[in-house]
């Protein structure tokens, strides 16, 4: 039966009424004085619901429909090649002729020049469709990339066409002998005669490898040994770039992965040589890390509505499914998860949105003397975020997946139903962009230097309902030992590395307490998924925070 994937999903509909675009909208438009924006917050608001319903519209008709047949078929290679399979190549042709090929990008060229919180959402619904559509509708910050660090002749010959669906993009960061350690990439660029930047060497693992746009990090500075040494580049597909294989692939299938090998490939220099990897490559990865924690929530909702509808309709001894207590509790558990990371997706997307459009803003209003602090106590904050999002969705979309399957038991299991291939497709969620372990190394520093302050505070003084105090009350007591277990940790170096992990888990759940609370005063239907969260996630951060302060010798009262 077709549905709307926006429409249809209430949780999503409350986020989408109650996030607050109203600041960020005005400054991203310039105070609605940028050509092509819309009069007021009103008519974007009008602008966003008519695209979010379009998309909800696909993702739950031909979208999810194809979903299967593009898993079976996948992606092929013959003669250097890439032949991505047919349903993706419709999927794809009908989001360009909804116009949504371009969301953030600005009206000039073409774009809707939405916030990235709509964005997030959009991601969302096609990942609950078909994840591996996700891979390719969710990567326009390869535009993005390009809109803030590129030349105004780049961004003027290539934008407009992302806009319209002509190009599409890739990053070609990964190596095979440089994974997640980007300062290790051997991929070189160096300089003709004539001037003209020449690339070569073997990037693998490339999602969309075959992309019109490639955004390529290689080392430009000859003897350079570390991320220094590292500048982008711009490529486009020539007879000097190979399409070497694709990868059979658990998951994903629909998503081809490519091993491109560049042979003295002409490339142009994308911003300043030397920050490819600590500016541009920074940038591009955050930007990649919030759209994949979008595609976890997506396939978790998938999880959630397949296992309810299941277990409601099976019948074993006498009764439902979904009223046998031990499967309730897995049902119950995957709405949990689904609704506390959805909650952290959007705060994370709302402080990224508020980062960019103090940026925007800033740069189109000089001398307005509130901006730069804005900018970068929102940065600080979106940097935390980020990897805390991104670690703690694609690890509960495994867990989700895996108790969907478990609630259709043996049936689960076959090919016949889409639960088998959300598990394959979960599984690749908390490794790439950067594995759960290293979004544990990125979020540390903040967290210890207190950079989410600001969001705690402003949660603090938030006036929650009063069947919510005795909940409040549960997490005060762990958020104390947790700061505890940071003190300790902080003036205990030694072991930063080995329990980092459990400080970030649990200050990502007790954050997640704290935000399914504040929506539960919003909306009080959410309070029993908010309690069935605390009941069985609590425990385990003040697990994190005694483990943490028993190795480092520290007493907590």
């Amino acid at each position: 039966m077709t549905q709307n994937f926006f429409t249809d999903n209430n949780d999503l509909q409350f986020h989408f009424r109650n996030i607050g675009l109203e600041e960020i909208t005005r400054l991203r438009e310039n105070d609605y004085r940028t050509v092509g924006a819309p009069a007021n917050y009103a008519e974007a608001t009008g602008r966003f619901v008519e695209k979010l319903t379009k998309v909800g519209e696909l993702s739950g008709g031909p979208i999810s429909e194809r979903a299967m047949e593009a898993d079976r078929v996948g992606v092929t290679i013959s003669e250097n090649q890439v032949h991505i399979p047919a349903a993706t190549a419709w999927n794809l042709a009908d989001l360009r002729a909804a116009g949504v090929m371009a969301v953030t990008l600005p009206h000039q060229y073409g774009g809707l020049h939405f916030p990235t919180t709509i964005y997030s959402m959009m991601q969302e619904m096609v990942a609950r469709a078909d994840a591996s559509l996700h891979n390719l509708f969710g990567l326009q910050s390869i535009a993005e990339t390009l809109n803030s660090f590129g030349s105004e002749k780049q961004k003027e010959a290539i934008l407009p066409k992302f806009a319209s669906g002509e190009y599409d993009g890739a990053m070609a960061l990964t190596e095979p002998n440089a994974g997640s350690d980007l300062q290790s990439v051997q991929v070189s660029a160096t300089q003709d005669e004539q001037g003209v930047w020449r690339l070569n060497g073997v990037k693998h693992f490339i999602t969309n490898g075959m992309a019109k746009v490639l955004l390529v990090l290689a080392r430009s500075e000859e003897g350079s040994k570390d991320g220094r040494g590292l500048s982008m580049f711009l490529a486009h597909p020539c007879p000097e770039i190979t399409y070497a294989r694709i990868e059979h692939k658990l998951g994903i299938h629909g998503s081809p992965t490519v091993e491109l090998h560049f042979n003295n490939a002409p490339a142009e220099l994308v911003g300043k040589r030397r920050f490819g990897l600590t500016r541009y490559v920074m940038s591009l990865m955050n930007g990649a890390r919030l759209a994949i924690s979008a595609q976890a929530v997506g396939l978790e909702e998938a999880c959630r509505q397949a296992a309810w509808d299941y277990c409601n309709a099976r019948i074993q001894f006498g009764k439902r499914l979904s009223d046998i207590p031990p499967v309730r509790e897995m049902l119950t558990r995957i709405d949990a998860l689904t609704a506390a990371s959805r909650t952290l997706l959007y705060e994370t997307s709302r402080w990224v949105d508020l980062r960019d459009a103090w940026q925007k803003y800033a740069e189109a209003n000089p001398d307005n003397e509130e901006a730069p602090a804005k900018v970068k106590e929102a940065a600080r904050i979106a940097d935390v975020l980020t990897p805390m999002t991104k670690a703690f969705n694609t690890e509960s979309a495994n867990q989700c997946a895996y108790d969907c399957i478990q609630c259709h038991g043996g049936k689960g299991y076959m090919r016949e139903r889409p639960v088998e291939r959300y598990y394959r497709d979960a599984r690749i969620m908390n490794i790439y962009e950067g594995t759960t372990q290293l979004q544990v190394v990125a979020a540390t520093a903040g967290l210890l230097k207190h950079s989410l302050a600001p969001v705690l505070d402003e949660l603090d003084a938030f006036s929650f309902a009063e069947e919510c105090h005795p909940l409040l009350a549960k997490i005060a007591a762990v958020r104390e030992k947790l700061a505890a277990a940071e003190t300790s940790l902080d003036s205990n170096k030694d072991n930063l590395e080995l329990l980092s992990r459990r400080i970030v888990r649990g200050q990502t759940i007790v954050l997640a307490a704290l935000l399914l609370l504040r929506d539960a005063t919003r909306d009080s239907s959410r309070l029993a998924v908010a309690r069935r969260f605390l009941w069985e996630f609590l425990p385990e951060a003040e697990m994190h925070a005694a483990i943490v302060c028993d190795a480092t010798g520290t007493v907590v009262m």
